[in-house]
This record gives C-alpha cells, structure tokens and sequence, in this order.
C-alpha cells in the first residue's frame, strides 16, 4: 500500500467547484489503479501557537481547509498514473475555467504505511 497525501485551502464560494474537480480527480485516480480516495473539507482546524494546517497552506482567513489522500496498491501504479497525468491522458471533460483554488499552495507528499488497523 501507498499513500498520497494533499492539503490546500479553498474559498467557502468555490466548495461546489471544488467538490466536481475532486470527483473528476476520484474517478480518474480510480481508473488508473487507485484502491480509494477520500476528500475531506474543514469541520474544526484549530490554531496552533508554532504551526498548524492553515500556516501549512497559508490560508487566508476566508478559505477552508482540505485535505485528501488517495492510497494506492503500491508505488509503482502511483507512477504511472502520475505519468499519464503528466501527459494529460484521461482529462477530457475535467471542469473548465480556472482551478477553485491557489496550487501554488497546496502542499503534497507520497507514504509508506506503518501501521494500519481497521477496514
């Protein structure tokens, strides 16, 4: 198993926009290998005196967390669907117009598990 990881932050106005480019994202991510996706928007982000996932982001007061992680069965079918994305193969009918959000600060990092208990 192998885990991607992305956090960012979105304007409450753009949630809806946000939702159709995740979805598009959860169903190509699922044709090329993905075992799950989850996207998940703020509830309770508290402040944090040093750090904290909005100072990660550098949210804006008037955007929300979200963060999304989609696991994969191993690291190679993650490469290879990063390098059909880079070839933008399968993005046909992704949401026009300008992204809902700033991906100059979304930030994204790749996992090895070390522990997994439940489903």
């Amino acid at each position: 198993m192998y885990i991607a990881i992305a956090t960012l932050s979105v304007k409450e106005e753009n949630r809806e926009a946000y939702k159709q480019a995740a979805e598009f994202m959860a169903d190509w991510s699922m044709k090329h290998g993905a075992l799950e996706v989850m996207e998940a928007w703020e509830a309770n982000v508290p402040a944090g005196k040093t750090t904290d996932m909005r100072k990660a982001v550098a949210a804006p007061a008037d955007e929300k967390i979200v963060t999304g992680w989609v696991i994969w069965p191993d690291k190679e079918t993650l490469d290879r669907a990063k390098e059909a994305m880079g070839k933008g193969e399968g993005f046909e009918g992704y949401p026009e117009g300008d992204p809902p959000f700033d991906g100059s600060r979304l930030i994204f990092g790749e996992f090895e598990p070390v522990l997994t208990r439940g489903r």
